[in-house]
């Protein structure tokens, strides 16, 4: 795939250019894509020393605490997941919200997420996610109700991480592995945990490395379309480092090709993870239940 094709293309269709929160939005729900970019643990599939996480703790430095924490909440097995996109420009904004959760050791995920008014589909589009390919079931009104669409995640050239509008869980602790600074800003407690509260910027490239594998696609492919390579990030860890909750902060260009600030469209993506251990109802679609778009065609 050329680098035109990479900038210009998401499943198969042109790009659009944005101006507007409400046109990110309607672009998330077109293109329907936060998938793929699963832990070593994940890929791997987790030895079982590797899930008993027995001898897992928090690290006393913040930088190894932070990449750490993908590892050590795969190797929980499971979790149950919440999250939420804002899209937000000069002019307008757009909120999706998701619920979920990750099998680690199957290395599969699902999500159910919820389109806000005035987006590009109606009603909840479903999306399974697995190392480097997602499959979505109401992206648009092109595929037969109850069909699934297969993409694989360099396919889009945010590398799923906001297109879909809710980032699945492991692509949200992947990321941090590329963490270049982090400051320990407190202690705080959610549902009675005792959770350490840091924040810094990460590099999705070098997450990308760390990751490895199919698991790294996506997170490189969004490294190549956001134009801030600082992701701003806040990560919430328990005493065993796992993750707990991560707000990350993407940018990219409304306008393509434009610096300008009124130009740019924020993305903050929100996952929350609870229920550590306990089994997920995740499977891949049938492949009966595959629908096989046409080069001509989209999901929309």
């Amino acid at each position: 795939m050329t680098d035109e094709q990479r900038s210009g293309r998401r499943h198969g269709r042109p790009l659009p250019h944005l101006r507007s929160a409400a046109g990110a939005a309607a672009l998330a729900v077109a293109l329907a894509g936060l998938a793929g970019c699963s832990g070593a643990a994940a890929d791997s599939g987790g030895s079982a020393d590797q899930k008993a996480g027995a001898s897992d703790r928090l690290s006393a430095d913040p930088v190894t605490a932070v990449r750490s924490a993908a590892d050590i909440t795969g190797r929980t097995g499971s979790a149950r997941t919440a999250t939420e996109l804002i899209t937000e420009s000069a002019e307008k904004k757009a909120v999706f919200t998701g619920t979920g959760g990750y099998d680690y050791v199957k290395r599969i995920g699902r999500l159910e997420v919820a389109v806000p008014p005035g987006a590009a589909t109606t009603g909840k589009i479903v999306e399974v996610v697995l190392p480097g390919t997602v499959y979505l079931q109401n992206s648009g009104a092109k595929v037969p109700e109850g069909k699934w669409v297969k993409l694989d995640v360099r396919q889009l050239p945010d590398g799923n991480l906001v297109s879909s509008g809710a980032t699945d869980p492991a692509s949200a602790a992947g990321a941090l592995r590329g963490a270049q600074k982090a400051d320990l800003v407190g202690t705080e407690t959610a549902d009675g945990v005792p959770l350490k509260h840091y924040r810094g910027t990460l590099d999705l490239t070098k997450a990308a490395d760390a990751t490895g594998g199919r698991g790294g696609d996506g997170l490189r492919m969004g490294a190549q379309t956001f134009t801030a390579k600082d992701v701003p990030y806040d990560a919430w860890l328990d005493e065993q480092g796992r993750l707990h909750k991560v707000v990350e902060i993407f940018t990219f260009a409304g306008v393509a090709g434009s610096k300008e600030a009124k130009d740019q469209v924020k993305v903050t993506s929100t996952t929350t993870l609870s229920d550590f251990g306990k089994p997920v109802e995740a499977a891949e679609p049938p492949a009966a239940d595959i629908y096989a778009m046409k080069p001509t065609e989209s999901p929309k």
